[in-house]
């Protein structure tokens, strides 16, 4: 599993948590597969992160950082996990340029969200 997936499940699991299914009975609910949850309804990632970010005990700038957003997920935020990241994300620019790095890792990361399931902030991903 990529990092991406993982925060993908991160993020998603916590939304899949706070919404308990009332709809389909529990032994249904286990045997669906994971990735047709976020197909089934939107998960609202923003609510999800601020949710978060309001126990995390500091200050985190997880909307524009992709080092906060790593570390609101509880996952590895060194330089060499992003350039992992941005290598699963086909991300083109030089991974010593770390600064654009970055900035274009939390916007692809957004988008990627946005792509499969998730309802991101329009803002968040341009």
């Amino acid at each position: 599993m990529g990092l991406f997936s993982t925060i993908m499940s991160k993020i998603f699991g916590h939304a899949e948590a706070a919404t308990p299914s009332t709809t389909a009975a529990p032994t249904e609910a286990a045997a669906a597969p994971a990735a047709a949850t976020p197909a089934a309804a939107p998960v609202d990632v923003d609510a999800v992160l601020s949710g978060l970010a309001a126990n995390a005990g500091q200050p985190l700038n997880y909307k524009t950082s992709i080092v906060d957003l790593l570390k609101l997920l509880g996952l590895d935020s060194s330089l060499q996990s992003r350039k992992e990241l941005a290598g699963e994300l086909h991300y083109s620019g030089s991974t010593d340029d770390t600064a654009t790095m970055n900035v274009w890792l939390i916007k692809q990361v957004y988008a990627e969200l946005a792509k499969n399931g998730g309802k991101v902030p329009a803002d968040w991903t341009h």
